[in-house]
């Protein structure tokens, strides 16, 4: 196993990235009307939970760390209910939406993972 350098490292973070990446391709085939509304919110929430990754990542202390990663983890609920919506309003089929949905849930558990851990190790360790 290799050290973590850095936020590229955190195979939830590539794991983000890939959806990220994702959300832009799908909602590029949203209506227009969607623009400023429903596209716009599923990229943010989506650019959202791997910059929060990426800038707990770089803080100073265990306890920030967690902070960003409780933001992570709202964003991606975020992100999985907008999915959830889009398929209601047949902007995605179900089938589209199976590998963004399935991406959600393994962020997730391993977002709770890394806090559990986390917050485990702060109560070992004092911060700096």
């Amino acid at each position: 196993m290799s050290k973590i350098l850095s936020y590229k490292d955190l195979i939830v973070w590539q794991k983000g990235m890939t959806l990220a990446e994702q959300v832009y391709l799908i909602t590029a085939g949203y209506p227009k009307s969607e623009l400023y509304s429903l596209t716009d919110q599923m990229r943010r929430a989506a650019v959202s939970i791997v910059s929060n990754i990426a800038e707990g990542k770089g803080r100073e202390s265990k306890q920030e760390y967690l902070h960003f990663l409780a933001i992570s983890q709202g964003s991606l609920t975020e992100l999985e209910t907008q999915i959830l919506l889009s398929i209601r309003l047949r902007y995605l089929s179900e089938i589209d939406a199976e590998t963004p949905l399935s991406l959600c849930d393994e962020i997730g558990r391993m977002l709770n993972t890394m806090r559990t851990k986390l917050k485990a190790a702060s109560q070992l360790t004092p911060n700096p």
